[in-house]
């Protein structure tokens, strides 16, 4: 699956660990970039929770989290702002293992963007997370046309990020390595929400976090909405950016609310002075439940070619 540190292509070029990452990919399925499709990103999907007014990248000075002109009340919550945490992250906690039970495929698209509009380079991965017949969960990439990105260079920092980052899951696990802060109502489309501000507590090498926003739907207690940035601990000589990036969930099982759409649109700021705008999507369709066989809880093997014994006559 995928993630996003960026570091710019220039002089002071470093080792280029991450690009057989993409020439791996791209060697399942080789295209013309003239067959892929171009152009803005896509709208959030239908059902999902659109933004009330579009966000802007925090600036340097920032906390990270995004700064707008917000519809945000400073009405309090019905209930005490700790048991709305602990409820929703125990929520976040039932809705990974649930979404665990579930096949769905995933489209990333990432585009570099000249300084004339022109989409300068793309990469793009379709993948389908599945299940073995032993119900062991699995991705299998279907679509991988060759990447003509040039002017950044993505690690597996980077795609580990779009993996684990961007869909953000607050657990009650997660939740202690972050500053969670009440920062008040808003409503947003049909729902009510509440909105928290996160911080990462500490740094720690090898350790990637979610800075920015977060709106929990204020009925069910389910993360509906996020919008921030992927930070971490940089090597002294790392030359790297991220984007701001928007995730929105959709509500796809009873109470539970599915990742289904992620987009960022930025402009990159490196240290050596390179400014690169990058544009990412990152679309999660068609989930479906895998079967009756798949529990949450310890799932038993059934081995499907042993032969039944014939009934006695």
């Amino acid at each position: 699956m995928l993630g996003l540190t960026f570091e710019a292509v220039g002089a002071a070029r470093r080792p280029m660990k991450a690009r057989p990452l993409l020439l791996i990919a791209s060697g399942l399925l080789a295209v013309t970039l003239g067959a892929q499709q171009k152009g803005p990103l896509p709208p959030p999907p239908p059902g999902t929770v659109a933004p009330t007014s579009a966000p802007t990248a925090p600036s340097k000075e920032s906390s990270g989290v995004p700064q707008r002109s917000s519809h945000i009340t400073n009405e309090p919550p019905s209930i005490p702002v700790e048991k709305i945490i602990q409820k929703f992250t125990e929520n976040e906690d039932e809705f990974r293992r649930e979404r665990e039970n579930y096949t769905y495929t995933q489209i990333v698209v990432l585009q570099t963007v000249d300084d004339d509009g022109q989409i300068d380079g793309e990469y793009k991965l379709t993948s389908d997370i599945q299940f073995t017949p032993a119900g062991k969960r699995y991705q299998k990439d279907v679509f991988a046309p060759v990447s003509t990105i040039q002017r950044i260079v993505m690690t597996q920092q980077d795609f580990d990020d779009i993996e684990k980052v961007w869909p953000l899951v607050l657990t009650p696990n997660e939740v202690p390595k972050y500053d969670v802060k009440y920062a008040g109502r808003e409503q947003v489309d049909e729902l009510g929400t509440y909105v928290f501000d996160i911080n990462p507590k500490q740094l720690e090498k090898g350790q990637r976090y979610f800075q920015g926003r977060i709106w929990v739907e204020d009925r069910d207690l389910q993360i509906v909405k996020t919008s921030g940035i992927s930070t971490g601990l940089k090597k002294k000589k790392e030359d790297s950016a991220y984007p701001h990036f928007e995730t929105f969930r959709e509500n796809i099982e009873g109470h539970y609310w599915f990742p289904t759409y992620t987009r960022a649109d930025d402009t990159l700021h490196f240290k050596s002075g390179q400014d690169v705008r990058f544009r990412v999507s990152v679309r999660y369709q068609n989930y479906k439940r895998f079967g009756a066989t798949i529990k949450i809880g310890t799932a038993k093997q059934v081995d499907p070619e042993k032969p039944e014994k014939p009934e006695k006559p």
